[in-house]
């Protein structure tokens, strides 16, 4: 076994994996597409309980030399940003973009890492500025007084 690591995330290889993640929560960005789901319970068969990916890059992209190329460089850009959440029982699809293939490999990991902090994320989880009182103006009170009738 020469030059193999230890896997720190799992892999997505059914269609209804991919579709599964795909009706979960989206992160787009204009170099790819992020669309993921926590799982209930650990994997089935395999028993990988961390986070899975799995890849897919359309024909729009170019052709299938191009398109492995963008999946290799999307790969190895999640293998690094999925090593900080690689406890989260998460299945995640990356959609590549043909832009991927010329963009800079730490803006690909950023991307990645920025969503998998989206996909990922509790379903009960608080929408952003759920912790601020409402403002005046979103509760319908203008701030004056009532007329006396």
């Amino acid at each position: 076994m020469r030059g193999r690591r230890a896997r720190t995330i799992g892999r997505l290889t059914k269609r209804p994996e991919f579709l599964a993640a795909a009706a979960g929560r989206r992160f787009h960005t204009e170099r790819l597409t992020l669309q993921g789901r926590l799982r209930d319970a650990p994997a089935g068969t395999e028993g990988f309980a961390g986070l899975r990916f799995g890849f897919t890059v359309t024909k729009k992209a170019g052709h299938a030399v191009e398109r492995n190329r963008i999946k290799r460089r999307l790969r190895a850009a999640a293998q690094e940003a999925g090593a900080r959440h690689a406890d989260k029982p998460a299945d995640v699809v990356v959609i590549g973009r043909r832009i991927a293939l010329s963009a800079a490999y730490d803006l690909l990991v950023a991307d990645i890492d920025r969503g998998l902090g989206v996909v990922t994320k509790p379903r009960g989880a608080a929408p952003k500025g759920a912790g601020r009182p409402p403002s005046p103006l979103s509760t319908g009170d203008s701030g004056r007084e009532a007329p006396h009738a």
